[in-house]
């Protein structure tokens, strides 16, 4: 790997606890001049009651709105000058606010973002609301996007995790500036809180820096997670659009994020849908031609996950693609691997680690979100080592686990729910029957 000698941790990630209970995490690396930056807190939409569901999401927003130092201009005036690039995102489980800063900067933009986190004004709440409703809409008008979130529901029903990030429109639109501030007061605090770096940075510097200006981020979180005390039945999800496609996702129940059985999981997503020379890809796509888009995808959470399978296609290729799409799930789970299938995968999943190890920004990520999700930091040559270790008979076994075409859930969008129904009757029977 042309890189690999150019950009080397020092040592093994350095984890620091702090007296309130936030930790600071780094790995200092040679031959680079920035470092990635990421204040990551462990609250997401899954940990909401229905009646805050988006608050999430909208605080990230309003996080950039203004500080008790800095007001938005000056926000995005500050990293605009540093060369720098300052952005956030919401999932179900986790918030974060990150940036990539040259080494000289670091102080700085440190600063600034722990003002953004923890002393947020929550400046311009009606116009940002006004933003989020637009994304809203942005959302419903884009079925590639939208059907994910049915999918989500089918598998988790009425469970937080069903329920789309983004949170309900009706929330947003009448949640308070002082309902925010107090989920934010209990969120934002203690053994929630992760510093995250990677890059040229000394540790003892940050930790230094970070405990003199994160004060605020003490106390007790009031974050009250629900758990997934059971899986829900296989269940069927249609919404009417005049669309030109179908858009279909095929989705079940995964495994949480610290299940020994990721790295099959990994390595089968790889085979069926996860790159070029992916079955479905090279079935759907290229042989017959019935998809531009196909592919298939994982989601893993603390104590569940998702697993599912995405096609845009016409109406008159629809059966046929979710047909194929079986055949291909039993043929992997009856343990019917090509020559050279599972080693291609590996060298597939081997190398996208390897180059994504070029990024301080993805460094940073790697960090941050195994310290905020408590999940094992695992050393580089041991994820390569335990991804080498997997055997033909663990991936037939994690296909026919978790993608058995009868326990699967089904959610589309498109023009016409008999067609659709007919299809799904491809896949699962049952399913159809009871939709």
């Amino acid at each position: 790997m042309h890189g690999a000698d150019t950009i080397r941790a020092v040592h093994d990630p350095l984890i620091t606890t702090l007296p309130g209970g936030a930790r600071v995490v780094s790995e200092p690396l040679e031959g680079v001049r920035s470092v990635a930056l990421g204040l990551w807190i462990a609250t997401g939409s899954r940990d909401e009651p229905r009646a805050k569901a988006g608050v999430s999401h909208f605080i990230e927003h309003l996080l950039f709105k203004g500080s008790e130092r800095y007001d938005a201009q000056a926000i995005a005036q500050l990293f605009d000058a540093m060369g720098g690039e300052l952005n956030a995102a919401t999932s179900r489980e986790t918030t974060v606010v990150y940036t990539r800063v040259p080494d000289e900067r670091l102080d700085k933009a440190l600063d600034v973002l722990a003002d953004m986190v923890f002393a947020p004004t929550f400046a311009d709440v009606d116009s940002e609301r006004e933003v989020v409703l637009e994304e809203f809409a942005m959302v419903d008008d884009n079925p590639q996007d939208l059907v994910h979130d049915l999918a989500a529901e089918a598998v988790f029903g009425g469970h937080p995790l069903g329920r789309p990030v983004i949170g309900s429109a009706e929330v947003i639109a009448s949640v308070s500036p002082r309902s925010l501030r107090s989920y934010h007061a209990g969120a934002y605090v203690g053994s929630n809180v992760v510093l995250a770096a990677a890059g040229h940075v000394e540790h003892e510097h940050l930790v230094e820096r970070f405990s003199g200006i994160h004060g605020g981020a003490n106390g007790d979180s009031r974050v009250r997670r629900a758990p997934l005390r059971r899986r829900h039945a296989p269940s069927y999800r249609f919404l009417r659009r005049k669309t030109e496609q179908y858009h279909v996702v095929l989705a079940g129940h995964g495994i949480a994020r610290d299940d020994e059985r990721r790295y099959a999981v990994a390595l089968l997503d790889a085979i069926l849908g996860g790159s070029a020379s992916s079955r479905l890809f090279q079935e759907i796509r290229e042989k017959r031609g019935m998809a531009y888009s196909v592919y298939s995808y994982g989601s893993q959470y603390a104590d569940s996950g998702q697993v599912g399978i995405y096609v845009g296609t016409r109406e008159d290729n629809l059966a046929e693609c979710l047909a194929v799409t079986v055949a291909e799930l039993r043929d992997v789970a009856a343990g019917n691997l090509r020559p050279g299938e599972l080693e291609r995968a590996k060298e597939n999943l081997n190398g996208r680690m390897l180059l994504s190890l070029e990024s301080t920004s993805n460094r940073m990520t790697r960090l941050g979100k195994a310290l905020v999700t408590e999940t094992e930091i695992v050393p580089v040559d041991e994820i390569l080592r335990r991804i080498d270790a997997v055997t033909p008979q663990e991936i037939a076994s994690v296909a026919g686990e978790l993608f058995a075409p009868e326990s699967l859930s089904a959610a589309g969008i498109g023009p016409r729910e008999t067609r659709f129904r007919a299809a799904v009757g491809r896949v699962s029977p049952a399913l159809a029957e009871r939709a």
